[in-house]
């Protein structure tokens, strides 16, 4: 193994980590008082990791040449593909936060440190090429997670939602290590190539059980059906960056990690979990949308509304195709621009004393009191709904016609039929904003960070998006190609 390639290939993550250490002494230091500088260079940091990944997907990194460690890390474009969207939503997820903890005077210098090791976690989730790393990575980001869950200690909601994840992600934990650990017996070896290789030939019954297991732990990551529970009290409770935060880059490691091992280290023997695929697919599509439609906190709707969504993704990943796994990569950009700009446009929903609107009855007759606000909300919730011309269509469309022409037609009418459903709640706060009488509660001035990232999601989700079609339909090709190469 050459050690300086391995090295060349982990600098993203050697950055992120360096800063992050660095930082962690500015904190000890400089107090809270040095919390906006410490925001600045972590976004600074994350942006540095962008820019040095982007040529492995620009340039379609794949083969032997993008493995270190023996096999241990993937630093191919199917992970520089997700590092990009984590580390792109981790900065955004930065730069909304401070107006927000400032009311609470609870900004503190850890917050942008916890966010930088999460994302390095992540980064760490999507390029991993074995068990062990993958664990390592996970656990990174979750022990980050439970801390930020809870981090507004003046709320007893943060404090109940950090306890509630760090109790139930504890168990997937548990449960996804058990899985690790029967497939790690059962084959006799923890690389996803030597577990490839030693299911070639068949699946023993103790390798379909930690199947089982692995996909029940990485089900909770991904906040899909049956083990969603924790999603509407987490995403409620969480401070909103934090459930921003959560929204976007935990979602898009976890379903990466999940593509990964699914397809990478299973990818020989489909028939193994693919009705397990379909089935937590079809559950989290009908589920999510039965569980948003008599919610009246707009984030516990936006809870639902992403588990509505990850079933809609594990479509393209049941099919267990390449062109499956280009339409998931391809929704999944479409979800985390939907998602950010769904959550900014809650972060801007204060009322005159500055305190966050969280009921969705209080934002009626939107439109006539902030009338930029509520077309922006509009935008994302009709783009969330799958409707035409906006960019949630396209994505929806891809994941169906990829299941299509995988021979699963069944699957794909069953999940149109369903995505009905999904549009009757998302169209509910549309009909609120705009045609109910106005309540005169979201009077509250918005910050001009919130704006633009706002302004910025909802171009992108919008008509105008199309353009980026082509641009971003090679990039996902190119990032599935990458991870479908041995398939």
């Amino acid at each position: 193994m050459d050690w300086v390639q391995s090295l060349r290939l982990i600098a993203p993550e050697e950055t992120l980590s360096i800063v992050g250490l660095v930082l962690l002494l500015v904190a000890a230091w400089g107090g809270d008082k040095a919390a906006r500088l410490i925001s600045i260079l972590a976004v600074a940091a994350l942006v540095a990791a962008t820019f040095m990944v982007a040529p492995a997907l620009c340039g379609g990194a794949m083969g032997p040449d993008t493995s270190a460690f023996f096999g241990q890390f993937r630093a191919d474009a199917f992970a520089s593909y997700g590092k990009i969207l984590i580390y792109l939503s981790a900065a955004a997820s930065l730069v909304i936060a401070p107006a927000f903890f400032e009311r609470y005077n609870a900004m503190r210098a850890e917050y942008p440190i916890l966010v930088l090791f999460a994302a390095l976690g992540m980064g760490i989730m999507v390029s991993a090429g074995d068990l062990l790393t993958l664990y390592i990575g996970l656990e990174m980001n979750s022990l980050a997670a439970y801390v930020l869950a809870a981090f507004l200690r003046v709320d007893g909601r943060s404090a109940e939602a950090g306890l509630k994840y760090f109790v139930l992600g504890a168990l997937a934990s548990g449960i996804l290590l058990f899985g690790m650990s029967l497939i790690y017996g059962f084959t006799g070896s923890t690389s996803f190539s030597g577990i490839n290789a030693a299911i070639s030939g068949g699946v023993s019954h103790g390798v379909v059980f930690g199947v089982v297991f692995m996909l029940a732990g990485l089900a909770f990551k991904i906040s899909a059906v049956p083990f969603h529970m924790w999603t509407p009290d987490v995403y409620e409770g969480a401070p909103t960056p934090v459930t921003t935060f959560f929204a976007t880059a935990p979602k898009v490691a976890a379903l990466g990690l999940t593509m990964r091992v699914m397809l990478d280290a299973f990818g020989d023997q489909a028939q193994v979990w693919q009705q397990i695929v379909v089935f937590v697919s079809l559950a989290s599509i009908v589920v999510g949308a039965l569980g948003a439609i008599g919610q009246r906190n707009i984030k516990r709707l936006m809870a639902y509304s992403s588990i509505n969504n990850v079933g809609f993704m594990l479509v393209g990943l049941a099919v267990a195709t390449p062109q499956g796994a280009s339409a998931m990569l391809f929704y999944l950009a479409t979800y985390v621009a939907m998602s950010m700009g769904g959550f900014v446009a809650i972060l801007m929903l204060k009322d005159a004393d500055g305190e966050a609107v969280e009921d969705i009855a209080s934002l009626a007759g939107l439109s006539r009191t902030r009338p930029m606000l509520a077309l922006a909300l509009a935008v994302i919730m009709f783009s969330l709904a799958g409707i035409p011309p906006l960019f949630g269509f396209w994505g929806k469309l891809l994941v169906f016609k990829a299941a299509v022409d995988g021979g699963m037609i069944a699957l794909a009418a069953l999940g149109f039929a369903a995505s009905v459903i999904g549009a009757f709640y998302y169209l509910k706060v549309v009909k609120i904003v705009y045609f109910d009488e106005p309540a005169d509660v979201v009077t509250g001035e918005s910050d001009v960070w919130h704006k633009a990232i706002l302004a910025v999601c909802c171009v992108f989700i919008s008509p105008l998006g199309f353009l980026l079609t082509g641009w971003l339909g090679r990039l996902a090709d190119t990032a599935a190609q990458a991870l479908t190469a041995a398939i």
